[in-house]
């Protein structure tokens, strides 16, 4: 009996110690997690405010998972609550943690040291957050850690070598950071590495040729960094590996022959934007279970062979941007899976025939800039049923029409049918295309009826973006209709299209236009002022039209507005003051019309004006001082109207200028010294006006001047011949009061310098 009362207390000891030391442990996890709230400055959906509390037990926090048997704290996800904040020293005391998530917040600041002390640790993720500094090297400490991802954040530095003595470490993920230094022959070491992505780094130099002793990797992920040097053969082969990403480094060399003999599970290749050559490895039919080629932006020659229609598995084949030849092999059409096939500027040859396209599921095809002839299928809907996006821009020879059938094409988002001979009426039937979002005819022979009918048509296109037509004889009014085009419209080009008539008043209604283009028509009549309800325009260009009548004060409603082009049309009276309102401006170009007083005063303004074009008008008055305000200023022209008085030294500051162009005025007074001070001076203009005095020797130190013309003025003196005036013909400086210098200017020498005897 006594025995088994002293096994009871012994018993009753044992729980109470135990329970001791649970709370004692567990009360460690909960000041280390108190301690991270505490850095935590932002949890603005209150996940932590409520749940993480004193009074609560720790195990029962949101984000909180403890283990059965002794109720430390072994998983913290916390993962996707925009939490922002840092990771307090303390977070090392969380012993027993064995997974951490803490991914898609704003954690910033270094990872402090003491996390090396989480010797447990399997999971780790802390990606898409701001850590920054060096990738600590105690990650090699934590020796029981099998996944680790550290991508989209900020670090910096080398690769820690230590990673890769991870014996267990089966992911390592560090893409989109600001690492640099080469890859450490030491990742060899990772045998069981299965997944490793470093994209989207500094990371310089070879792949190692170790990397193929990785055997079990079935990831391997380097893309868009700075390596160089030749793909390692070893890489094929590591017969598990079924992605392989090298995109958009500066890799050359070949493709070896037998790239796909070991690799019968490989399903991505990419190897898109290097400088690899040579041709197209016959054996890559034997990537049997290959879904995504990709090589693209290289320098690949050959032609393409008929292999290529064994990859049944493939999805997307992009080789575009290279120097492939021959025929497209009609073997293509096996691709039964094919959804998207980009060929684009190669001088791939022979007739095209779409009918190898004959692919239900391909949703993308782009052929642009081929030597590819043929026209457009008359059944091009029935061959290309699930078509969404089809380029076929600059080819040598397509000519025809464009098929009415295009209509069952309805999945049809991007039709790019520009710089090509197309010929006939652009067909209404385009306005069946509801998911329409670009169309582009540029340069083609395409014609319509007298009212434009086909816009009308693609008013039923609700989704289209991007209309483009220009270069096409089209031969007609744009109608009232063209109002009732896609809210969503943001590009509309027309020009050099012989369209005739007045701008539709309904041009106000695309309240969503970026950019509108109808310059080189024949349009007539004033601009309209519901042009003043483009409240998002950025550039305007109506050039070259026969347009009349004022610049009314409804231009200056758009206040986003970067460029406007008037010129080359026959608009009169006088510009509007509130111009000068539109801080956005960086280009004006109204020359060439019949505009007339002074300029407004509010242009001196615009400190981010870089061109000023107001040539071949009647603009009347005088250059003021504040023209030096136009800092950013590269080219002004004033040339051909009535401005007088003289130029004001203030000019002297624009020092960024490379042309200036006052021909053909009244200006008078002398040419100011400050002109020395204009660096970038590549074109100066002055000639034709009344400008007198000498011609500054300073004007040598303009080092860019290569055009400077001072004819038919009333200047004297010696002509410069120095720095730039080395290279100026005589014809410069004919018609002048009295020059002197130089024989090669044609001018007599300068008299000799009187002396006292």
């Amino acid at each position: 009996m006594e025995k088994i009362f002293t096994s009871l207390l012994f018993l009753l000891h044992y729980v109470m110690v135990s329970s001791a030391m649970t709370q004692t442990n567990t009360t460690t996890d909960q000041l280390a997690l108190l301690s991270l709230k505490f850095q935590i400055i932002s949890d603005p959906f209150h996940f932590l405010d409520e749940s993480w509390s004193p009074a609560i037990c720790v195990c029962h926090w949101v984000g909180v998972t403890c283990g059965s048997r002794h109720q430390r704290v072994k998983s913290l996800n916390l993962s996707n609550m925009a939490l922002t904040g840092r990771i307090p020293q303390d977070f090392g005391n969380l012993s027993f943690l064995a997974s951490l998530d803490l991914g898609r917040n704003n954690f910033h600041g270094n990872l402090p040291h003491e996390m090396a002390r989480l010797r447990r640790i399997k999971f780790l993720d802390l990606s898409f957050n701001n850590f920054r500094g060096e990738v600590p090297s105690w990650f090699g400490f934590l020796h029981q850690l099998q996944v680790l991802s550290l991508k989209n954040n900020s670090f910096t530095g080398p690769l820690p070598s230590s990673f890769f003595n991870i014996s267990k470490l089966e992911m390592l993920n560090l893409a989109f950071n600001s690492l640099e230094g080469h890859i450490p022959v030491s990742l060899s070491n990772a045998s069981r590495l299965e997944r490793l992505d470093l994209s989207g780094n500094f990371l310089q130099g070879n792949i190692p040729k170790e990397i193929g002793n990785l055997h079990n990797l079935n990831w391997l992920a380097i893309q868009d960094n700075q390596l160089m040097g030749s793909v390692p053969l070893t890489v094929f082969n590591i017969s598990r590996i079924e992605v392989i990403a090298f995109t958009g480094n500066s890799l050359s060399g070949n493709l070896p022959n037998g790239l796909c003999n070991g690799l019968t599970i490989l399903k991505g290749l990419h190897l898109s934007k290097n400088k690899l050559h040579g041709h197209m490895p016959t054996s890559l039919s034997n990537c049997s279970q290959l879904q995504i080629l990709s090589l693209s932006y290289n320098e690949f020659d050959g032609p393409i062979h008929s292999e290529i229609g064994r990859l049944s598995n493939l999805q997307f084949l992009y080789l575009g941007f290279n120097h492939f030849k021959g025929e497209i092999p009609k073997e293509i059409s096996n691709l039964v899976e094919l959804e998207k096939l980009d060929l684009p500027v190669n001088s791939f040859s022979g007739s095209l025939d779409m009918e190898i396209f004959n692919i239900s599921g391909l949703r993308i095809i782009d052929l642009s800039l081929n030597n590819l002839s043929g026209s457009l299928p008359p059944n091009i809907g029935s061959i290309l049923p699930n078509i969404e996006e089809l380029y076929l821009a600059n080819l040598t020879n397509l000519v025809g029409t464009i098929p009415h059938s295009i209509s069952n094409c309805s999945k049809l988002t991007i039709l790019e049918l520009s710089v090509n001979q197309l010929t006939g009426l652009i067909p209404n039937s385009l306005g069946y295309l509801t998911h329409l979002q670009l169309l582009n005819l540029v340069e083609n022979n395409l014609t319509s009826d007298s009212s434009l009918s086909f816009l009308t048509s693609l008013t039923y296109s609700r989704n289209l973006t991007v209309l483009d037509i220009s270069f096409n004889p089209l031969n007609g009014m744009l109608p009232a209709s063209i109002g009732n085009l896609s809210p969503s419209l943001i590009r509309f080009y027309a020009n050099s299209c012989k369209i005739k008539g007045r701008i539709p008043n309904d041009f106000g209604n695309l309240s969503s236009l970026l950019d509108l283009d109808l310059s080189e028509n024949s349009m007539a009549g004033s601009i309209p002022t519901t042009i003043g309800n483009l409240r998002n325009i950025q550039r305007f260009n109506l050039s070259n039209n026969k347009l009349i009548g004022f610049i009314r004060d409804h231009i200056c409603k758009l206040q986003h507005l970067g460029a406007i082009y008037l010129g080359q049309n026959q608009l009169s009276g006088s510009l509007p003051n509130c111009l000068g309102n539109i801080t956005s401006l960086r280009e004006i170009h109204l020359g060439s019309n019949e505009l007339s007083s002074n300029i407004p005063s509010s242009l001196w303004n615009l400190e981010d004006l870089m061109v000023l074009d107001l040539s071949s008008n009647n603009m009347v008055g005088s250059l003021p001082l504040e023209i030096g305000n136009l800092k950013a200023a590269i080219l002004i022209d004033l040339s051909m109207n009535q401005l007088s008085n003289g130029i004001s030294r203030e000019i002297g500051s624009l020092q960024n200028l490379a042309n200036l162009s006052l021909r053909h005025n009244k200006l008078q007074g002398a040419i100011p010294d400050s002109m020395s001070n204009m660096v970038g001076l590549e074109f100066l203009d002055l000639s034709h006006n009344n400008i007198s005095g000498i011609i500054p020797k300073s004007l040598e130190k303009l080092q860019n001047l290569k055009y400077f013309n001072v004819s038919v003025n009333k200047l004297y003196g010696q002509i410069p011949s120095g720095g730039p005036f080395k290279n100026l013909s005589s014809q410069f400086f004919t018609y002048n009061e009295a020059l002197c210098g130089s024989s090669r200017f044609s001018v007599p020498p300068c008299p000799a310098l009187s002396m006292d005897k």
